[in-house]
């Protein structure tokens, strides 16, 4: 049974023909029931919705999803959904940041709580800093930590080469994440919040960034919005005020790199050989995801070799391999 608020509010709308309220709590109560897992239900409530006979105003009928190749206009079409398989515990991330998505995951963890006062959790959520540090891998974390599916979305799906066709395709997303607790993930988020007064845009991309912030605004709070972007400059300053939570995700310092390779080099039975200063100093610059792929090369060939060769000649090798890696130039 639906929260016994959502029921009243739902009430008090159709007594005021307030369709827009209507359609706000409907999509509110069809999550709530998904999460309990009453699919039969939510999927009646949403038939109900998508078949009510109401003619939407004029202004209205050019906002409408536009059918993609194969005539759907399901929102669905134009995201990925993953499996969240990251904790938050298994992420280096500077402990304000830690904190901060603690703070997040309590809040829509006990929603009903500040329901009761009137507000409500924080979901809009803005991620920046250099490729390779963990803005992907903390959107699946949160999924992971919120219990919730992790939608990604394909940008290759999504950019139209007709007027409007972009926009209309953002809001059949948007629909889609209402209808049930989700993650919705945009990475590089600079493709589609570009700052509108840029010369060098058209005016299309500048009428995509005011429907994307219309449709960031109008989000349930049950449905994390997260964005990353390696080109903070380049979004919209209206962007910026959308998002409730800005973090930065910066490169490891050789210290943090420290910290990764200790517990790297932990998970062996063998001694290294090499101290974790010691590959933190090779290493040092590299981004977590470099250093990442480092520990698992080191950990394909110590498993290929079947005991052949000790963990500090498989390291030795690596480092060799590591220096020698090709780096386009700057």
């Amino acid at each position: 049974m639906a929260r016994s608020d959502l029921l009243i509010d739902l009430v008090r709308a159709a007594l005021k023909a307030d369709r827009t309220r209507i359609k706000k709590v409907t999509e509110a109560i069809i999550a709530e029931e998904r999460a309990k897992q009453h699919n039969i239900l939510a999927d009646r409530l949403t038939a109900s919705l998508q078949n009510a006979p109401v003619r939407p105003p004029a202004n209205e009928l050019s906002r409408r999803p536009v059918r993609n190749g194969n005539g759907s206009r399901n929102g669905k079409d134009f995201i990925v959904e993953h499996t969240p398989r990251r904790s938050l515990d298994s992420l280096f991330l500077p402990q304000p940041c830690m904190d901060l998505c603690r703070e997040i995951i309590e809040e829509q963890h006990r929603a009903s709580v500040l329901r009761s006062h009137g507000l409500e959790p924080r979901h809009k959520f803005l991620l920046a800093g250099p490729p390779g540090n963990g803005k992907t891998s903390l959107a699946e974390a949160l999924a992971y930590e919120l219990n919730v599916p992790f939608f990604v979305v394909r940008y290759e799906t999504v950019i139209g080469s007709f007027l409007g066709e972009t926009s209309s395709r953002l809001k059949s997303i948007f629909d889609y994440a209402r209808t049930t607790p989700c993650v919705l993930f945009f990475d590089e988020f600079d493709t589609l919040g570009k700052e509108r007064g840029d010369t060098h845009e058209t005016g299309e991309i500048k009428r995509v960034v005011s429907s994307l912030l219309l449709q960031i605004d109008d989000l349930p709070s049950y449905t994390v919005v997260i964005s990353a972007t390696n080109h903070s400059e380049l979004l919209d300053k209206a962007v910026w005020r959308r998002f409730e939570a800005r973090l930065e995700l910066p490169r490891p310092t050789r210290k943090n790199l420290e910290a990764y390779f200790s517990i790297f080099l932990n998970q062996f039975e063998e001694n290294s050989g090499y101290q974790p200063s010691t590959l933190a100093k090779h290493l040092c610059g590299t981004s977590y995801a470099e250093a990442e792929d480092f520990c698992l090369d080191i950990r394909r060939r110590y498993i290929l070799s079947m005991g052949e060769k000790v963990l500090k000649e498989i390291i030795g090798s690596r480092l060799q391999q590591w220096k020698t890696r090709y780096t386009p130039s700057s």
